[in-house]
Formats: C-alpha cells, sequence, structure tokens
C-alpha cells in the first residue's frame, strides 16, 4: 500500500482537472481497500474511492480527506463450457478495457460493444456503463462490496443491483465499495447482434448481424476514435469525461411537447428530435442532438481553456489549461442554454466532487 500526501488529482482523472488530495492511499490487495475504508470510517473522515478517474470533476480545491485509488488486479476464470457461459471474475481495479481485449482474444462475447471505454472495472456496474447497444448490466452476475455501514464483505447479485439507464443501487449511495465484479459471458466466437446503427454501416452489415468478436472490437474503436471517445493524451479531444450528459428518459406525451417546442424554436421544417424506445416504455432521445439544435456545435467555445470537442458535442473537454471550474461553467451554459431553448433539463453524467454543477 503507497500512500503520500498533497498529491494532485488531476494526475488521475481524464479530465485532468482537480486539485490536491490531503491522503492518497493506494491499494493493490482487497486487504488494503478494506483496511483503508475501516479507518477512515473509523475516524469519521472524508473518503473519496477513485479508479480510472474516468466519470470525476473534482474541485479546484482538492479533497479535503482520503482518496483511496483501487490498483487491485486480476481476472479469474471461474468456470467456462458451451452451456454456462464463461464466469469471469474481475478485479475493481482491472482497467476496463483491458478486460474487454481479454474477453474477445478468450472467445467471451458479450462485452465487445464497451471497447474503448476508459476506466476500471470497479466503476462499471456502479453508473451500468454501456455504449453501442449494450451494457454492463446484461452479462453481470454478481457484485461484491465492502459494506461500510454494515462493516462487512457482502455480494449482490444482478437483480439486487437494481442496474437502470446509467445507474445502480451503488450510484445511489457511497455505503458501498466495489471489491470485484463477475461477469457472465457467452462462449462464442462471434459478437452478440450488433444493436446501433453506424457500428452497423461501420462494419458493412446489417443491425443484428453477428460478426466475429475481433471485429466487432475494431469496429467499436474505430467509431469512438471518430468521436474522440478514445483516450490518446495528445488529442485534447479526448481530455474529458467522455459523454458528459446522459440521453433524456420521458414519457411519449412528453416527448410529443418536445417535439412541438423544436418546430416552434427552429421552425416546422425542422428534423424531429431522435427517438428511441426505452426498455421502460418510456421515449429515449439524443442529449447531443439536442445540444447541437440549442446552438452549441463541435468546438463551441474553442480556443478553450474548456471547450466542447471538435469530434462530438456531448464531450466537454479540457484544451490544457482548464480549471475544474472551467469545466463546470461551460457545461452550466450548455445545460442551460438546452432548457432555455427546449425545456428538456439535461443531467450530468460525470461525478462532481467539492463542486457542484
Amino acid at each position: 500500500m503507497k500512500e503520500t500526501h498533497d498529491a494532485p488529482l488531476s494526475q488521475h482523472t481524464t479530465m485532468r482537472v482537480g486539485g490536491p488530495a490531503q491522503r492518497l492511499v493506494v491499494a493493490e490487495t482487497i486487504d488494503e481497500v478494506v483496511d483503508t475504508v475501516r479507518e477512515v470510517d473509523d475516524a469519521d473522515e472524508p473518503l473519496l474511492v477513485l479508479g480510472g478517474g474516468s466519470n470525476l470533476v473534482i474541485a479546484d480545491a482538492g479533497f479535503a480527506g482520503t482518496v483511496l485509488k483501487l490498483a487491485t488486479s486480476g481476472i479469474d476464470v471461474e468456470s467456462q463450457d458451451t452451456c454456462g457461459g464463461a464466469m469471469v471474475r474481475v478485479a475493481a481495479g482491472e482497467v476496463w478495457d483491458d478486460v474487454v481485449e481479454r474477453a474477445v482474444a478468450e472467445g467471451w462475447s458479450g462485452i465487445e460493444a464497451l471497447s474503448g471505454i476508459p476506466g476500471s472495472t470497479g466503476a462499471t456496474p456502479v453508473q451500468n456503463v454501456g455504449a453501442y447497444g449494450q451494457d454492463v448490466a446484461q452479462t453481470i452476475a454478481r457484485v461484491r462490496v465492502f459494506d461500510r455501514q454494515a462493516q462487512e464483505v457482502r455480494t449482490f447479485s444482478a437483480a439486487e443491483c437494481a442496474f437502470t439507464y446509467r445507474h445502480s443501487l451503488f450510484k445511489a449511495t457511497s455505503q458501498y465499495v466495489v471489491l470485484d465484479v463477475t461477469f457472465q459471458l457467452r462462449v462464442a466466437d462471434r459478437s452478440q447482434p450488433i444493436a446501433y446503427a453506424d457500428l452497423a454501416k461501420g462494419l458493412g452489415v446489417e443491425v443484428g448481424a453477428r460478426v466475429p468478436l475481433a471485429e466487432a472490437r475494431e469496429g467499436v474503436l474505430e467509431q469512438r476514435r471518430r468521436r474522440g471517445m478514445v483516450l490518446d493524451p495528445a488529442d485534447h479531444d479526448t481530455w474529458s469525461c467522455g459523454s458528459f450528459f446522459t440521453n433524456p428518459i420521458m414519457s411519449a406525451r412528453r416527448f410529443d411537447e418536445l417535439a412541438t417546442r423544436v418546430s416552434t424554436e427552429l421552425g416546422d421544417d425542422a428534423p424531429t428530435p431522435p427517438r428511441f424506445a426505452d426498455a421502460s416504455g418510456d421515449v429515449k432521445t439524443s442529449a447531443a442532438w439536442l445540444i447541437d439544435k440549442a446552438g452549441f456545435g463541435k468546438g463551441f467555445g474553442m480556443p478553450g481553456p474548456a471547450a466542447l470537442s471538435t469530434k462530438h458535442t456531448l464531450a466537454v473537454t479540457n484544451r490544457g489549461t482548464a480549471t475544474a471550474a472551467d469545466v463546470a461553467a461551460l457545461a452550466r451554459r450548455v445545460r442551460d442554454g438546452v432548457h432555455d431553448r427546449f425545456g428538456v433539463t439535461l443531467v450530468n453524467e460525470p461525478v462532481f466532487v467539492g463542486h457542484e454543477l
């Protein structure tokens, strides 16, 4: 276990903003994770659990407490057969894209569309990570956590995790620290059905087709590179938290009201907002579309210090010198602009630590 003081947190987040941690503890084993959490809770001090830092915007003042960085490792195959699939237990600190790469190499199907997503495995159940028609709720079998209230290790089945769109039981509370995640993946050399139209087009297949796992992964990575969603230190479009706002979900009646307002604001010949069926029976629309039509196009805010990505309107980016305050100010301007134009309040996906949007 490594411990440092006044460590700059900007070095541990993909947005590359954030002041110092009063204390930074890097835990490489589950025992170290549990011991640190118990120590901090016994002292009644603030605790921030940090994985890959891809979903955090930490205040410029930093964090006045202990930041626990999960650096645990291990990908263990508990069982594998054609009927039951592969049961694979992954440590919370494992880099998520490394896990997807391993799955593709091993012939484990079910998470290939989640290629290129930054962050750690422990974060995936927290926000029910998803992209291109897949989310981790489809393959998670169980999640093992340390329960800070009960002071014990507990295991949750997938049903108990209360997964919804970009949300879960674990996101709703700080009570649990994820220790590892067990996935149930299909043993197959082909992907799950391609559910995203642009991905299918890029792969040269119809929606619903299956392709070799390696082709699916490369196709997803290509889609993400085009949108600046694959981390690249030399590309400031990737100095971000990825998609900054979640896609709004609303009732069918509320969507019709939105479509009417869009027509009023943009003219009768304006296109209708994208409409997707949601598992709950409601309607999902595109946050990126609303942002663009509200007047915030690609590169809005350039040259910075914070600006929308030049490749995708949904990413708020650090152009190299941005502070957390700069990031928050731009995100607030976009959120409020969309609300003023269309009456829809966008919800930020990254968590703000030490400040609010």
